[in-house]
């Protein structure tokens, strides 16, 4: 513990609020809430701890705090600085997804669709539906029962779905649109619940149809009957009402929190969620931001209902969603609450072994070589490649692993501009000015340790342009291979050292990852780009083609190899004038 937190733990009020730990960068690692401030950030630095808590006190550098008026002030000031800053170790609910929805659409000729999106138009949307097959199957039966068009423009004929009886062909066939009437009316109150009463009303019809010895008819309304059991039936579950409710259940075990949602819609359970997370405040605090976090999700959508553990804060937890919340004492909502917690603990035993091992490769891994090395715990890698033959397209790479795993979207690629021929370590200059002259200007995070796949003379290369040029200090190490291209050594130090790491460990399988990771992207880009360069310049010398041209017919035709299959047509078709056509194609056939 420094100085600094030494003396801020001191001044720490015994009031409600927020407080936000720091690494050596000033960047926000953790934000958590506190009853009582000076009682719960001095219990991180008091004590022994599990694994990961430890991990984040090694980290913390500085602290800041916020003091509220109350308990439910701190609680939503904390969601509102964990969505602003991000800290890597809180639980940050993070998902591109989006559920469907089953729409019935306003249209002259209305149509029932899947989509993701809910717009303000005339259409009815029914949904969400966690569960993308639930949804699908559900349409899929709509469509065998209600014969509603299936194009999104009318054709000027017939259809197979017209065939098959599922579309009235209102493209050549005039559609009444009572008729059309009494099928939205019967869908709307099918995807409503009630199913069952037209189910009922589909028997009658039948076995109505059956006395009037009408067997093709009878079988057509028997079919739908089965179609509407096999689907809806399948996912059932409890059908003590159709009110619409989440349950919530959780179990903690070694500093870990697993969450289970069960999505309950019309009295059937469709779906469920499960989250998994370290915690470092108490089970009843987190559970209470994870609420939070899960419903400001735009694919969460709140239910008329919640149901949640005898733990949680009822009176907090209503506050904050502005949704009925229960806790229940007895009987079938008892025993679903139940039912989330032991698969909540379910989980989290059989998943356990899988984290312990995951963290074994990555966040044990980077300590162990932070230690080998002498520097702090590298938790942003960033490794660089440089790819040529014999100085053509050079190009470098760089890869970023965060706590030991890719973070692919943070890749970049580098066409090497101010080097000509083959010099290695030139470009590993241009490379690592490039990026940390940009780093510099926009204020990105830096790395803890910067990997060259190269030698003595890339390592002097990128820490020269550093250190002299633009004066970051960061660690920078070489990875060496031996004569079968496989990692071999790791240098570093200054002057250049072996550092010495057995080859069965965790780290050094962890920089094998990397330099294999590196090597494969540099690879492929400069492959892409050579295959691009040799396309053009194939067709510099042909009259009639420009860079437009070039463009249109790397586009249609995607390599060379496929210029040459293809006849003279082929490339008229794709936009070139027929003698332009017989000109490249006689080029093509040298």
């Amino acid at each position: 513990m420094n100085e600094v937190i030494k003396n801020k733990l001191t001044l720490l009020p015994g009031q409600p609020g927020c407080y936000l730990m720091k690494d050596r960068q000033g960047t926000i690692i953790y934000v958590g809430k506190a009853k009582i401030l000076k009682n719960r950030v001095r219990s991180y630095f008091t004590g022994s701890h599990d694994g990961k808590t430890q991990r984040l006190v090694n980290e913390i550098a500085d602290l800041e705090y916020i003091v509220t008026s109350s308990n439910m002030e701190a609680l939503i000031l904390e969601m509102n600085l964990i969505k602003k800053y991000n800290p890597k170790y809180n639980v940050m609910l993070k998902d591109d997804k989006s559920y469907p929805f089953i729409k019935l659409t306003s249209e002259r000729h209305p149509r029932l669709i899947i989509t993701r999106k809910v717009k303000k138009d005339s259409g009815k949307y029914f949904g969400p539906y966690p569960n993308v097959q639930a949804a699908n199957e559900t349409k899929k039966l709509l469509d065998r029962i209600y014969p509603l068009r299936k194009c999104t423009t009318l054709p000027d004929r017939v259809c197979l779905y017209y065939h098959l009886g599922q579309c009235l062909a209102p493209c050549v066939n005039p559609v009444e649109q009572h008729e059309y009437k009494v099928m939205t009316d019967e869908i709307v109150r099918f995807l409503n619940g009630g199913y069952k009463e037209i189910k009922k009303e589909l028997a009658e019809k039948m076995v109505a149809a059956a006395d009037e010895l009408d067997f093709e008819r009878a079988k057509e309304f028997r079919d739908k009957i089965v179609h509407i059991e096999a689907t809806m039936e399948k996912q059932k579950m409890t059908t003590t009402d159709f009110t619409d409710r989440d349950v919530f259940g959780y179990a903690v075990d070694k500093g870990w929190m697993c969450v289970q949602v069960f999505f309950i819609r019309q009295g059937k359970l469709i779906e469920r969620e499960v989250s998994m997370f370290p915690i470092y405040n108490e089970p009843e605090e987190e559970i209470l931001t994870f609420l939070g976090q899960f419903y400001s999700l735009p694919e969460h959508f709140k239910p008329k209902e919640i149901l949640i553990m005898d733990t949680v804060d009822k009176e907090m937890a209503e506050h904050l969603l502005a949704v009925k919340v229960l806790k229940p004492q007895r009987g079938q909502k008892k025993d679903l609450v139940k039912l989330a917690c032991k698969n909540a603990s379910i989980a989290l035993k059989e998943k356990f072994s899988l984290i312990e091992r995951d963290e074994e490769r990555t966040i044990k891994a980077i300590e162990n070589l932070g230690k080998q090395m002498g520097i702090y715990t590298p938790h942003r890698i960033e490794a660089y490649d440089n790819s040529n033959i014999q100085g053509t397209n050079p190009v470098s790479a760089m890869v970023v692993f965060i706590d030991g795993k890719p973070m692919k979207r943070e890749y970049r690629k580098y066409k090497i501009k101010s080097v000509q021929g083959p010099d290695d370590y030139e470009s590993m200059r241009e490379v690592v000015r490039r990026r940390y002259s940009r780093v510099l200007k926009e204020g990105l995070p830096l790395a803890d340790l910067i990997v060259i796949d190269g030698g003595k003379g890339h390592i002097e290369a990128a820490r020269d342009v550093l250190e002299n040029e633009l004066g970051v200090m960061i660690p920078v190490a070489g990875l060496a291979k031996d004569e079968k291209h496989r990692t071999s050594q790791l240098l570093y130090g200054n002057p250049l050292e072996v550092i010495p790491l057995e080859r069965n460990s965790q780290e050094f399988y962890l920089l094998q990852r990397i330099q294999d990771e590196v090597h494969r992207f540099a690879i492929t880009f400069h492959r892409q780009l050579r295959g691009k360069n040799a396309f053009q310049s194939l067709l510099d010398d042909i009259p009639g083609i420009g860079e437009k041209r070039k463009k249109m017919l790397l586009k249609h035709f995607g390599s060379v190899k496929k210029m040459r299959e293809a006849s003279v047509e082929d490339f008229t078709q794709a936009g070139l004038p027929e003698k332009v056509a017989e000109e490249l194609r006689s080029k093509l056939l040298e």
